[in-house]
């Protein structure tokens, strides 16, 4: 089984832009580099976006703009200042084309320039693993700034991370109202190694100083072997003390879904933003969060990084035991 071990590491204090510290994984970036050190500033959006940033060590500098404005960005968080290091975990809410590309893309291109023209020599981007078989428009939104970040003469660094803990924890609800846990086909089609948000957060961190991870796509999933749904539902049958029940749901089903909804977006936008929702959630359930094998077009579970030492099921563990509830959002879909 792979693992990410880090070497080369230049330990010295460097001042830290992020942006996209008020989601949850931004947070705990927020967290992982205070504790490295470093001198964190964030730019968050006004109104409740300030909020959750009030959630924020007091250690961490929170400054207010726009973080898809250009010159916000530079007038509200640069502020003609030195910086050592960009780091975005900026991403769309819902993964829908417009969104996408704004947000995935054309945001970050533009944060990109701004941080050359301030003197920023690195950036850390937080992406996802799925955009190794880009079928969907978030992805290639994704993957037109990874290649833009690569060629930019910046040192990068492009963390691709597998399945997060909370993307699998929406039947959770369900069971606990008596409910069967869902799979699609026999519930065996994917496996995910799936990354806590500490860990991740971890890991995201330790590419400002770890020249190992530079100018490098790292994939990285958590701890232990890969996960299917199936092991995922049996698991939380066993922590809540009931016999499993499971109820399977066709690709084909989904597949008509898609088409219906399809058909209905010629005429209604609302539908054809929900077909592009469909067309995601059918993704991924029917592709693994590991490693690609571009030779074979099979996803390598040993090939896939691990790093950490939180688990899936000792998450589960703690929400079932807790009775605690998961904030999933906007991308509950996923």
């Amino acid at each position: 089984m792979s693992a990410v071990a880090g070497s080369g590491a230049l330990n010295r204090r460097k001042r830290v832009l992020l942006l996209g510290a008020t989601g949850t994984i931004g947070r705990a970036t927020a967290v992982a580099l205070l504790d490295r050190g470093h001198e964190v500033v964030c730019l968050v959006r006004p109104g409740r976006q300030a909020t959750r940033a009030d959630a924020l060590p007091p250690a961490i500098t929170v400054r207010t703009g726009n973080v898809t404005d250009p010159e916000s960005l530079s007038r509200d968080g640069i502020r003609g200042e030195e910086f050592d290091v960009l780091v975005s975990c900026l991403a769309s809410r819902t993964g829908a084309p417009e969104d996408a590309w704004a947000i995935d893309h054309r945001a970050h291109s533009e944060a990109l320039k701004t941080a050359r023209r301030a003197g920023i020599a690195q950036m850390i981007l937080l992406s996802a693993i799925c955009v190794q078989r880009p079928l969907l428009e978030f992805q290639k939104a994704k993957l037109a700034f990874e290649a833009e970040l690569i060629a930019s003469g910046l040192t990068y660094s492009i963390v691709r991370p597998t399945a997060f803990f909370k993307s699998l924890s929406g039947q959770i609800e369900r069971l606990r109202n008596g409910k069967p846990f869902l799979l699609f086909g026999n519930g065996d089609l994917t496996a995910c190694k799936p990354i806590s948000d500490r860990d991740l957060a971890t890991f995201v961190a330790g590419c400002v100083d770890d020249q190992s991870r530079w100018n490098r796509i790292l994939p990285v999933g958590g701890p232990g072997a890969a996960i299917t749904p199936r092991e995922q539902g049996e698991e939380l049958f066993r922590l809540m003390g009931r016999k499993p029940a499971f109820k399977r749901v066709p690709v084909g089903l989904m597949d008509a879904i898609i088409g219906g909804l399809d058909l209905a977006g010629r005429v209604s936008p609302r539908l054809k933003a929900k077909a592009e929702l469909a067309r995601i959630g059918r993704y991924y359930a029917t592709e693994s969060m590991l490693v690609l094998d571009p030779e074979t077009g099979r996803y390598d579970e040993e090939a896939t990084p691990s790093f950490g030492s939180d688990t899936l099921f000792g998450f589960y563990e703690r929400v079932v035991g807790q009775g605690l509830s998961i904030e999933r959002g906007d991308h509950a879909v996923f």
